[in-house]
């Protein structure tokens, strides 16, 4: 094949026909089209897939030998490497259409277009950068020697391990969830949400990025704050507040004015808003300029400390002393005034719990590095060894400077000196009012890059309709959720005091660590096939413990604000529950139903369950003896009367129809019509599946499926359908020999079964009706009739019917004993009915009256005469051989007398029906077994006499076990 131009009209017939005469021009393997033909579906022609190839399209010489090779695989052979690109759910470029004016156009691609932004961050600037801006702040430098002086050596020890572990614990499950797959944008969100399911993925995703655009507005203001105190004639207003600062005589201390900090703060926002907007390219080239200067500022601080001396550079001062060591290794609780200064009269009483709320901040910021998943090149790599390296370097400093703190000073010095890290730090407390400003600031920064990120990948999932105007295209920057997260920190700047809020964010990072540590909990405790996470350091003991810490964390800092953001995240699961979008992403709680599911079929085993723990399991058969109309997949009351079988709703139904035809023709029409019937269950809330089954006929259809549907004991134990009272109106001669079938079928297979007729009078859950439920219980079916009845009982349409049960006995002399037992069955079953016995004698004196023999002889002769021509029929097809007679296809044997002692035994209990039951609301009857070697036909004229003029009623057959038990 020569190559060229590819010439306008994209039609398919066009590229066959013309193929011979086309000339094409080069391809190579990374072109678009290429990458777009690789996803071509296997039902495309041989002849189109392998002519995409490009190695064939590029050598002509070797094109026909090595089309061949891999033919009996098709297309997706792992040969074209390019195929897999469709596994990793990459969207591959769609080639240009060609333009229709009917002249010769070129296909050209344009592999330089700016689609993706092709600017891919690694371990370093993606995630170690961005956690360490984000652990390391304010706290470290103007609280932490603080909090040495109050907890002592020992015990801040604890309380920075304590909180160093639950982050390191929570780096580790997010190492382990992060390496087990690729990664897109959110974040914890993307993992927790894949793990968890989009609902609980949705609220904590939600409720962390209020907390990172609300712990922007925090560093914010820290920022301004330490700018405003080094540097008082740069505020605006003013605004002096006395105060005593521990020292004997009292002086004044000045502190910024709201209005400076709301003026400064919001223009700061501003700032960093549009540092933001550059995009990932500019934010890189800032955040070095924030972290260098901290990072020096650190380092003068442990010049400073070694250089230090006794009162030098400050009263209090000891230098690194063993005795000072010593003193302040105890802890010394007590009482403080607002600003944290020793006061016996103070109000805020400072202990351990009350330390863990203020220190734990310091170690927040681990997920700032896959907040922003979407822009690393390699998450796999760069998450985990970014995160566990920013939260062991912080961990390790913070233990190192407990230590080196202690050592340091006096007690009082460290609980008086609010700046001990400015006083010590070399040469010149300067430096520290920078490390403090760049600090806040670049923790800010990253804040206002993370967030916008984490609600595009939110609104992107598209659970949230509200969210939609979020969205962003792949590589795209999240302008408007930036814009959305700097309005948020303006407004949190302009209301100033955040001393209610400033715990709630911290409760919303603990609540995004915990969920993260469930997530891996719960993925490595399943240990599904698809669970392989690269990052082999992880157990399920340590997510559990990792989500403990969380948890008691949390309690620690603030019972009440624990209560507060719970009940936020729970408002918002479920508003997402409501008017989410339902979506499936195979999140680890479908892997705990399933294994669950799996457990208890097992533990269930193949043995009978007793009839204690016996649940009907209706096989509703949808199939209708007729015709439904358009794009109704089954009778609207089928739904309505399976409903009625459960109780409370507890149960499972299986819908199941049969597409007549080949399966290989039909497999895609019984998809569709699954989907269609799964819709009509949803919508009659109605708990079931759907299945359909493609069979040659109805009854090679329903055999299979008797046979094959369910596993286990979670076989359907009930067949439920539709009588077919159509069929002699409408001259259906194949449903006789269907019907009888399918009974003989459920008999074989050992299945109940409930035939409805009247279906169209079914009432629904709002219906109510009144009257009786009448049981004529003739053959012993293990109590189903008698639990049906209860069932029914249970709904409300039902619920003011009561229960009557007519018994059958052959003589006058044992309706007496017949009815004293049956109510004493009853009681001990727990049911209340009232029991009717009738008897076999006082059957015969109702048939000989005038009047209703009279009746009697207007359904009977009929019947007999449509038996008789239909035995005609059968004589003339055997040539007048009784031996030799045919029905559907099998020999029969007709017994004449037994023929019409059969219409006489149903048209007597028809009649009795009639005359006791006129009034009753629903009516069960014992459903008598197709005589064996009776046509079918036969058998419907006896059952036709059976349920004539009855307008509701159930037919029941039971099957060769108990339902129902005497005892406890």
């Amino acid at each position: 094949m020569d190559n060229g131009d590819i010439e306008g009209g994209g039609s398919e017939d066009e590229f066959h026909t013309k193929q011979s005469g086309r000339k094409y021009r080069p391809v190579v393997a990374h072109d678009p089209a290429v990458l777009e033909m690789s996803s071509v579906p296997p039902g495309s022609s041989s002849q189109e897939k392998t002519n995409t190839n490009p190695d064939r399209l590029n050598d002509n010489t070797n094109g026909s030998e090595r089309e061949h090779r891999l033919e009996l695989f098709g297309f997706d052979s792992l040969v074209n490497i390019l195929g897999l690109k469709s596994m990793t759910g990459e969207q591959v470029a769609a080639p240009s259409s060609p333009r229709g004016d009917g002249e010769d156009a070129p296909v050209t691609f344009d592999r330089d277009r700016p689609g993706h932004n092709d600017l891919k961050l690694g371990t370093l600037m993606g995630v170690f950068v961005p956690c360490l801006q984000n652990i390391l702040g304010i706290i470290y430098y103007i609280r932490f020697s603080w909090i040495v002086g109050m907890a002592g050596i020992g015990e801040s020890l604890v309380l920075v391990a304590f909180c160093g572990l639950c982050t390191f614990l929570t780096g580790i499950s997010l190492s382990a969830i992060a390496t087990n797959g690729a990664m897109k944008g959110g974040g914890p969100y993307y993992l927790i949400g894949r793990a968890l399911g989009p609902e609980i993925g949705v609220s904590i995703g939600l409720c962390f990025f209020l907390g990172n655009a609300v712990a922007g507005a925090l560093y914010v203001l820290g920022a301004v704050e330490t700018f405003l105190n080094a540097v008082p004639a740069a505020g605006l207003f003013r605004e002096a507040i006395t105060t005593f600062n521990g020292t004997e005589v009292a002086h004044p201390i000045q502190s910024p004015s709201s209005h400076d900090l709301q003026i400064y703060g919001i223009v700061v926002t501003i700032v960093i808003c549009f540092i933001v907007f550059g995009g990932v390219k500019m934010i890189n080239r800032v955040a070095p300029a924030f972290l260098i200067p901290v990072l020096f500022s650190l380092f003068c601080i442990f010049i400073g400390i070694f250089l230090a001396k006794k009162d030098y550079p400050a009263d209090g001062i000891t230098g690194l002393s063993l005795e000072s060591f010593k003193e302040n290794w105890s802890s010394d609780y007590q009482f403080t005034n607002n600003a944290g200064i020793p006061d016996p009269e103070g109000k805020v009483y400072w202990n351990f719990n009350a330390l863990v709320g203020l220190f734990f901040p310091a170690v927040t910021g681990i997920m700032a590095g896959s907040n922003r998943s979407a822009s690393l090149k390699d998450t796999q790599r760069s998450i985990p060894i970014g995160t566990l390296a920013a939260t062991l370097a912080t961990t390790a400093l913070y233990l190192v400077s407990v230590l080196f703190f202690g050592a340091l000073a006096t007690r009082d010095a460290l609980l008086t000196d609010r700046l001990l890290t400015a006083t010590v730090a070399w040469p010149f407390p300067a430096i520290i009012y920078v490390g403090i400003i760049l600090s806040t600031l670049g923790a800010a920064l990253q804040s206002m890059t993370g967030a916008p990120r984490l609600l595009a990948a939110i609104a992107n999932d598209e659970i949230l309709p509200v969210l939609n105007y979020f969205k962003v295209a792949d590589g795209q920057e999240p302008h408007i959720a930036t814009l959305f997260t700097a309005f948020i920190c303006i407004g949190c700047v302009v209301i100033g005091n955040l001393d209610l809020i400033t715990p709630t964010v911290t409760m919303f990072y603990l609540l995004c660590y915990a969920g993260v540590n469930l997530s891996c909990f719960l993925l490595d405790l399943l240990d599904a096939p698809s669970w392989r996470p690269r990052w082999k350091i992880h157990h399920w003991s340590l997510s559990l413990l990792g989500a403990s810490l969380c948890i008691v964390i949390m309690f620690l800092i603030s019972w009440s604000f624990t209560v507060v953001s719970l009940a936020l995240a729970s408002l918002i699961y479920y508003y997402v529950s409501i008017k989410g979008k339902a979506g499936d992403w195979g999140d680890g709680f479908k892997s705990a139903y399933f294994q669950l599911a799996l457990r208890s079929l097992r533990s269930l085993g193949a043995n009978q369950v007793h009839p204690k723990n016996w649940y009907p399991i209706p096989l509703v058969f949808c199939r209708p003896w007729g015709k439904l109309p358009e794009n109704v997949p089954c009778h609207p009351k089928l739904a309505d009367f399976a409903n009625c079988m459960k109780k409370k709703g507890r149960g499972m139904s299986i819908f199941v129809s049969i597409l007549d035809g080949d399966y290989h023709e039909h497999a895609e029409d019984a998809k569709a019509a699954c989907k269609q019937l799964s819709t009509y269950i949803d919508y009659k809330c109605c708990e079931g599946v759907a299945e359909i089954v493609v069979a040659p006929n109805m009854s090679e259809g329903f055999r299979g499926i008797v046979q094959t549907m369910g596993l286990g004991n979670l076989k359907p134990n009930i067949v439920v359908m539709r009588y077919p009272e159509i069929w002699r109106r409408e001259n259906l001669k194949e449903i006789p020999a269907t019907f009888v079938g399918i009974i003989n079928d459920c008999i074989v297979a050992n299945k109940a079964v409930v035939i409805v007729k009247g279906l169209d009078e079914w009432p629904n859950e709002y219906q109510m009706q009144y009257g009786t439920i009448d049981l004529y219980w003739i053959v012993r079916d293990g109590g189903l009739m008698l639990l049906l009845s209860q069932l029914l009982r249970t709904k409300k349409s039902f619920e003011n019917c009561k229960i009557q049960v007519f018994c059958i006995a052959e003589e006058d002399s044992d309706a007496e004993e017949l009815k004293a037992d049956v109510k004493k069955f009853l009681y001990d079953l727990r049911m209340q009915a009232e029991v009717i016995v009738i008897s076999m004698k006082s059957w015969d004196v109702q048939i000989e009256g005038g009047s209703q023999q009279d009746e009697w002889s207007e359904s009977f002769t009929p019947a007999q005469q449509r038996i008789a021509g239909y035995l005609a029929e059968m004589k003339r097809a055997a040539q007048g051989d009784e031996n030799k007679l045919m029905a559907d296809g099998k020999p029969v044997v007709v017994n004449e007398q037994q023929v019409e002692k059969f219409l006489y035994t149903t048209l007597k209990l028809n009649s009795t029906i009639l005359r006791y039951s006129r009034m009753a609301a629903v009516v069960l009857v014992s459903l008598p077994p197709p005589p064996v070697h009776h046509p079918a036909y036969f058998y419907m004229e006896y059952m036709d006499l059976l349920v004539e003029n009855v307008p509701r009623l159930l037919i029941v057959r039971g099957y060769r076990r108990d339902v129902v038990t005497l005892f406890t």
